[in-house]
This record gives C-alpha cells, sequence and structure tokens, in this order.
C-alpha cells in the first residue's frame, strides 16, 4: 500500500483525489496533511484518520518533517506550488502536483529538470487524459483508422456560469494573484493537444481578451448583488440565487458551512458576494490560440466563457478519415473516407469528476508508482503544454508568432 501526504485540503484534494483512498483503503493512504483552513484541515484529517501530530497549518511544517510517505500532492493555490515542489522532491517523494506545475516557463523547466535530476515521478494533474472521452480518441489515432492526424480542432465551453464563478468572482480571477487563464484553464486543453499529436511544437499564435465581465458593459450597479441591484431579477450571475441553487463544490469556496443562512452571510461580504461588473479580475474571457507542430500538423484551440454547455468539443482530422467528439455527451463519430455514415461510439457516463478523469488519474498514479518506474515521457507531455501556454499568453500580448526554439532556448 502506497502512503500520501497532502499540501492543500481544498476542492480538489479533499473532493477529488481524497475519495479515491477512502474507496481503494488496500492501495493508497493519507498519513499527513496541511492546510491553512483549519476546517479543511480537520474535516480531511478526520475522514482519513490522520493523528494530531500529522496536521499542520503550514505546508513548509510538513515539508520540514522527514519523509514521512511515499508520494505527496501538491494541491495548493496555483502560486504555492513550485517551491514545495521542488522540496518533496528532494526529500524523496515521487509527487502528484496540481496543475498548473508553477506560473512562469522558468519554474515549470526547473521542476521538471528537479525531476530528472533526483529520478522521482511527477504526475501533473491534466485529468483529461485519464477519461474514457479523450482514451478512446488516442487509442483510435494510434490504430490509424483516420491516417495520420493533420489537424485538430477543439473547444473549451467555459460556460457563462463557470467563468463567473471561478474566474470572475474566484481564486483564478487575476493573472497577479493565480495565472494567465490560458494557464490556469487551459493547459489541460494544451496537454490533450500534445498528448493526441506528439510531436514538438514549432510556432503559435494567439488572440483574445477581456470582453464581457468588466465595468464598462454595466454602469447602474452596485458592487454587491445584495446591495440592492436594479436587475437581480433577471441577471444570471446574481449571487443569492446563483449560490443557493449551486452543487456542492461551487458553495464550498463561498462557506465551509454550506447551509443556506451561512451562504447568504458569506456573500454579503465575501467575494463570491460581488457583481461580475464590479470584481477585480483581468483574465480574459475568451482566446484562440493557432499551433503549428514539427510533423507538420496543426492545431486550433478556442476558449470561450459564452456557451451555456461546460463541456469540451474536438474534431480531429486525419488522412483518411475525421472523429468528432462532444465530452458531455461522451459520445463520438468517426468518418473514413468513402464511406459516407459514420461509426458511432458510446461511451459510459461516469459519476466521478471531469469524465472519469479525477477516478482515472488517481488509479494510474498508483499504478505508476507501484511499478516503481521512472515515467519522464509522461512529464515531458505535460512540460510541453505549460510552455505552449506561456507562448500562447506571449502571442496574445505581444501581438506576433512564437517560435518554440526561440522561446525555449532563453530558459536554463
Amino acid at each position: 500500500m502506497i502512503t500520501a501526504i497532502l499540501l492543500g485540503a481544498g476542492n480538489r484534494g479533499e473532493h477529488a483525489y481524497g475519495p479515491y483512498a477512502l474507496q481503494h483503503p488496500d492501495e493508497i493512504q493519507f498519513v499527513g496533511v496541511a492546510d491553512a483552513n483549519v476546517v479543511r484541515l480537520n474535516s480531511f484529517s478526520k475522514k482519513h484518520n490522520i493523528p494530531q501530530n500529522r496536521q499542520y497549518t503550514d505546508y513548509k511544517d510538513i515539508l520540514n518533517e522527514p519523509k514521512m510517505a511515499d508520494v505527496c500532492f501538491i494541491c495548493l493555490q496555483d502560486r504555492m506550488h513550485y517551491e514545495p515542489a521542488l522540496k518533496a522532491i528532494e526529500l524523496g517523494y515521487d509527487l502528484f502536483l496540481e496543475k498548473p506545475m508553477a506560473v512562469s516557463a522558468t519554474e515549470v523547466i526547473e521542476i521538471f529538470n528537479h525531476a530528472q535530476k533526483y529520478k522521482k515521478n511527477v504526475m501533473v494533474g491534466h485529468v483529461l487524459r485519464y477519461t474514457d472521452f479523450f482514451n478512446a480518441i488516442k487509442q483510435i489515432i494510434v490504430s490509424g483508422e483516420i491516417g495520420e492526424v493533420v489537424t485538430i480542432q477543439h473547444n473549451e465551453n467555459v460556460s457563462y456560469w463557470h467563468q463567473a464563478h471561478s474566474y470572475v468572482r474566484g481564486n483564478w480571477r487575476n493573472v497577479e494573484t493565480a495565472s494567465p487563464m490560458i494557464l490556469a484553464k487551459s493547459c489541460h486543453d494544451m496537454d490533450i493537444l500534445s498528448w493526441l499529436i506528439q510531436s514538438k511544437p514549432t510556432k503559435v499564435a494567439s488572440f483574445g481578451s477581456l470582453s464581457h465581465f468588466k465595468a464598462s458593459t454595466m454602469n447602474d450597479v452596485p458592487k454587491r448583488c445584495m446591495d440592492g441591484c436594479p436587475h437581480q431579477e433577471t441577471c444570471p450571475y446574481f449571487a443569492p440565487k446563483v449560490y443557493l441553487n449551486a452543487p456542492d463544490w461551487m458553495k464550498l469556496p463561498v462557506s465551509d458551512d454550506i447551509s443556506d443562512s451561512a451562504i447568504l452571510e458569506a456573500l454579503k461580504t465575501g467575494p463570491y458576494g460581488r457583481c461580475v461588473y464590479r470584481c477585480d479580475n483581468d483574465v480574459v474571457d475568451h482566446q484562440v490560440v493557432s499551433i503549428e507542430f514539427e510533423n507538420q500538423a496543426t492545431a486550433s484551440f478556442t476558449m470561450t466563457a459564452f456557451t451555456h454547455e461546460n463541456t469540451r468539443t474536438i474534431k480531429v482530422m486525419g488522412t483518411k478519415g475525421e472523429i468528432r467528439g462532444h465530452m458531455d455527451k461522451n459520445t463520438l463519430e468517426v468518418y473514413t473516407f468513402g464511406n459516407e455514415r459514420p461509426k458511432r461510439i458510446d461511451l459510459n457516463h461516469s459519476q466521478y469528476g471531469h469524465g472519469g478523469g479525477d477516478q482515472g488519474i488517481m488509479a494510474a498514479f498508483v499504478q505508476l508508482i507501484n511499478q516503481k518506474k521512472f515515467d519522464l515521457p509522461s512529464l515531458e507531455i505535460s512540460t510541453q503544454a505549460h510552455l505552449l501556454a506561456f507562448m500562447a499568453e506571449t502571442a496574445r500580448l505581444e501581438g506576433r508568432v512564437v517560435k518554440f526554439d526561440e522561446f525555449t532556448k532563453v530558459k536554463p
């Protein structure tokens, strides 16, 4: 059985990865935890029977102790990944690192180099690779059924409500306190494109902006929803309406106590009660990215807040056919040239998060650690995905095409 420590018992740590250990106690057990939020620290500790002397309110303290487990999970905020990742690797932990790996290209490369130097596995939380949906697409590509991949069109339909919750009011709203949208939200998608195409990128271009969720869009509104907003009956972002009817994963950032009365009280003063047109957000609400790869394949990616669905859609075009997929519906259509009717593949709907990816990545991580195998190629793809995100943001901000070799050669 694998033993683990957890740094950050928030939504991902406690509710995405923690349940796997409770469901599979013969495979993995958490034996230590660190979180500055005492309510969350206590909640995780109680669920996993972690003794008092292995509970820490500062993640630095747990890493100042001698190595106490086989693996370390880092599920802290974006800007708190880099330093503990290096320290955990040096202490001898294999690492599960929530995405993004870090918030600069230099830091990402340094984590990669550290893992290589110490020969410790670092699995990045790119959960989409471990869904039935994307695995089926990968298998079709590998089988040669659609020939060589020439072009991929990939969409991340963030949805209006998710954008407002996480990227306007929430923790990932601001580049200075978190990271750019293309990194915080869409390094998943850069990873999928890299994983499916399996070639080094050569050039990246990108365009996008924050066009809607800003003060100039709506002038006659108060700073907070509960301060007498005249649009509360019709606004889809009116906070009490949103959060009283939200799933638990959306309520938990608002208040550790998710009763209606506690939620309403938190909305009076907390960040989630602010008008979406009066927040301190600066990340984009729509962005497109165009990528050319060394094998001459190309990819186009669109991230947009302005969708009803919160899902991903994809079209993979090859020399012999194409794949069309809708992740939320869990369906694929495979066309081979010369055949008018597609082959339809209906995949099982998972009860677990990210289309089963949360469960799938945990199973894969346990298997990797048990095999005692050093898996650098997987980390190389994750690193490339992050570099693509940084390149895309550079291209967007500077209005130019960014070349991969020139971008990476200045990095240590």
